[in-house]
């Protein structure tokens, strides 16, 4: 990857800076602030004022020209480039809005200190369910095993860390995908073995449970891990065999799975504070 741009880029910015000075027109870039910061790479430091005129609200193009004074075929093009990566979104009117991805960053980056307290919990699930207990977080259109403990013996359902499953069944994909925004909950259910309705009824109870939706003859419960905003940003399940957890484990396991769930969420909120003093 170079963050040099093409020279053709480059040619063709001064082309459209020209031509909107000369027209004068609405979109026109405003002065330059002397105030603002230059890294010496130029495309980083334009993709970086579109998303700091981003930070105050949802943009048109043309807001967004006017807020940076970039040209509009710049800001057009660096705004669809960062739409691909999920960096940025349009909302229902259109409009340039800051994307998910920088939700899952974030999450990235408080992993540690869930993955602190995360150990003890799930050994505790599973000394108290007898079953497997895991702990996921959603990356892109999949979602990633972060810490799991297992049965020592018998019949167990093995996920270790690191693994990546599919965002289209089982309850932890429930519970990742419930509290999503309107436009991304409808296009994650495209595919899902589990419905819309499904998805509201988890919202509304707080736990979410499989059985032979991810994989025959495995029946799972999860419930959110919520960071300080109230986001959701990881799930805790056990999951077994449907022959020793039943086709509605929910009925057996929800108060630990809740419990377990709220306790990391509370672990998360209190380390927030000692992590902004760092």
């Amino acid at each position: 990857m170079t963050f040099t741009e093409p020279l053709s880029e480059i040619s063709q910015e001064r082309h459209d800076n020209a031509v909107l000075a000369h027209s004068g027109g609405a979109d026109s870039a405003p002065a330059i602030d002397d105030s603002e910061i230059h890294s010496g790479v130029g495309v980083l430091d334009k993709t970086v004022k579109i998303l700091d005129a981003l930070e105050s609200g949802p943009s048109t193009l043309g807001q967004l020209v006017a807020a940076t004074g970039l040209a509009r075929p710049t800001a057009h093009r660096l705004a669809i480039a960062l739409e691909r990566h999920r960096f940025v979104l349009r909302d229902a009117h259109g409009r340039f809005v800051l994307g998910s991805r920088f939700a899952e960053l974030a999450a990235a980056a408080g992993e540690d200190r869930l993955l602190t307290a995360a150990g003890p919990i799930l050994q505790t699930l599973l000394d108290r369910t007898g079953e497997s207990a895991q702990i996921f977080r959603r990356q892109g259109d999949q979602r990633v095993c972060i810490a799991s403990v297992e049965r020592s013996s018998g019949l167990r359902d093995s996920i270790p860390v690191g693994a990546m499953l599919s965002m289209e069944a089982g309850s932890a994909a429930q519970i990742l995908l419930a509290w999503e925004d309107s436009e991304r909950l409808h296009r994650g259910l495209r595919h899902a073995k589990f419905t819309a309705s499904k998805l509201a009824a988890v919202r509304k109870r707080g736990w979410a449970e499989s059985s032979n939706e991810r994989e025959a003859g495995v029946s799972s419960i999860s419930a959110p891990i919520r960071n300080a905003s109230g986001s959701v940003i990881a799930a805790i399940s056990i999951s077994g065999p449907t022959d020793r957890m039943g086709t509605s484990p929910g009925r057996h396991y929800a108060p630990l799975v809740m419990a377990a769930g709220k306790y990391l969420s509370d672990a998360i909120v209190k380390a927030a504070p000692l992590a902004g003093n760092l």
